[in-house]
């Protein structure tokens, strides 16, 4: 066999070989693109409570899906303004979802204080949470009558 044949083939093995590791690490499962963690019952939603004595009303938005889990808020109104927005179910079944809600929930908590309504900025690194958590909100927001 000639030099170049045999370059040729060698060349055909390793070209081959290639091919298959790529197509092999193209289906290695290297991240979560869906949700394997058992459901979080969610609070039913609506009014939960109505303060006969003051002008509390607390309401649960409804629970929506995204990517990473389930997302699902409570708001507290007083007087006519938002004063509190607790959240009750967010993605919590991997380190990283926990280490990304630890800072995100708080500052979505914040602004939506803050702002009066779901009008809020997106948390960076917590999009699909942010999304979910902007929903929820303005679902008992809406569910309130609060605008």
């Amino acid at each position: 066999m000639s030099a170049h044949a045999e370059r040729l083939r060698r060349n055909a093995v390793v070209g081959g070989a290639s091919g298959v590791l790529l197509v092999l690490l193209f289906l290695y499962p290297t991240s979560r693109n869906h949700v394997d963690t058992p459901s979080v019952a969610a609070a039913v939603p609506g009014v939960v409570s109505t303060s006969p004595g003051s002008s509390d009303v607390v309401v649960n938005g409804s629970s929506v899906d995204t990517r990473y889990g389930p997302v699902q808020v409570r708001v507290t109104i007083r007087a006519h303004r938002l004063v509190a927005v607790t959240s009750l179910v967010y993605p919590s079944s991997s380190g990283r979802d926990r280490e990304i809600n630890s800072y995100a929930l708080p500052q979505l908590e914040q602004e939506a204080v803050a702002a009066q309504g779901a009008r809020i900025d997106t948390v960076s690194g917590a999009t699909f949470t942010s999304d979910g958590y902007r929903q929820s909100l303005q679902s008992a927001l809406d569910a309130a009558h609060f605008s």
